[in-house]
């Protein structure tokens, strides 16, 4: 909630389409340090990066986190086919050269990192770097999540998508949003394997959503924090931002996909970080590096000691591994 949260770092603009997106715009201190591009994923918004970004801008370096399409304060349309990646993506490039910056080094967490892979894929040109975090490269193609489920279940003994069957649903968004208190203990557990019983199963978010049940916070979340997280998704609820979890399983973007018709012409030559929870029970980072090491040709992997919510769980670690990347790829 980049304008409500950070009003004096903030911005608001409207792209050529039309649409409106806010964004926190802080610039490097000079033309030595570059800006991070900062790409949250779900259900998060600007707000998810506001221990990184301090550790960033006070060493210099430049900042734009927008509020992604769907989220905070930039605008939500309700159309399944507005949250093409494609579409975004271009969003996302426009953004930056608003705001006069040639290359950024591109940030994505969770479903950031989804968008970043297909912005880096669309407008390579625009990065000096791209990092992922949680969640790998994502390749263009066709999303059949009952084929990942019966997958990960073979492998780990537990699908690990399961929750995507429940927000695919047209009133997921208004099941969560009467049901808060038991959404966030949903998304963020007291214990990372939490989500082995209570996300990855089918059925399991949508019941643990319904009954009310609510847990512990994680010694990484205050009450304040989910206080202002309750205040964001008061403004527009949980709809808009369940349309990117139905736009790939309803196969949006399935044209622009299908111009990629070789393996290769799925590859990245960006110098690339991967950053992985250790204990992430959805994102599982061994599913991760596999396609790093598929598709990203000039990458390495780091591995932390927490779960899915890297930048919330560690993020000075994190933070320390931003500033090294920016260093060994620019010099900066």
């Amino acid at each position: 909630m980049a304008l409500q949260l950070f009003p004096n770092t903030s911005k608001s603009v409207m792209l050529e389409d039309g649409t409106t997106y806010a964004y926190i715009s802080i610039p490097a201190s000079s033309p030595s340090r570059p800006t991070f591009l900062l790409l949250h994923g779900f259900p998060s918004s600007s707000f998810d990066w506001r221990r990184v970004i301090p550790l960033l801008a006070d060493d210099g370096y430049g900042v734009i986190a927008p509020d992604l399409l769907g989220y905070g304060d930039t605008d939500k349309p309700t159309e399944v086919a507005a949250y093409s990646q494609k579409r975004i993506a271009d969003h996302v490039k426009e953004l930056v050269l608003k705001e006069g910056i040639k290359q950024v080094i591109g940030v994505g967490h969770d479903w950031g990192s989804g968008l970043l892979s297909k912005v880096a894929l669309a407008h390579v040109s625009l990065f000096a770097g791209i990092v992922f975090t949680s969640v790998g490269y994502v390749p263009p193609g066709d999303f059949d999540v009952d084929q990942v489920n019966a997958r990960t279940e073979q492998a780990l003994g537990y699908p690990t998508f399961g929750y995507w069957k429940f927000f695919n649903e047209d009133e997921a968004g208004s099941v969560i949003d009467a049901n808060q208190d038991s959404f966030v203990s949903l998304v963020y557990p007291q214990h990372a394997e939490d989500w082995k019983a209570t996300m990855g199963p089918l059925g399991a978010a949508k019941a643990m959503v319904t009954s009310a049940k609510v847990t512990p916070l994680p010694s990484w979340l205050t009450e304040e924090d989910v206080q202002k997280h309750k205040q964001i998704f008061g403004k527009g609820g949980l709809t808009a931002p369940l349309n990117w979890y139905k736009s790939a399983i309803r196969q949006v973007d399935a044209p622009y996909y299908a111009t990629f018709t070789t393996e290769e012409s799925k590859c990245i030559d960006v110098p690339a970080l991967v950053i992985l929870g250790e204990h992430d029970y959805v994102c599982v980072p061994a599913f991760q590096t596999q396609t790093a090491d598929a598709y990203l040709r000039n990458h390495r992997v780091e591995r932390l000691q927490c779960g899915h919510w890297i930048p919330l769980e560690q993020p000075a670690a994190f933070s320390a591994l931003l500033k090294e990347f920016a260093k060994s790829s620019l010099g900066a």
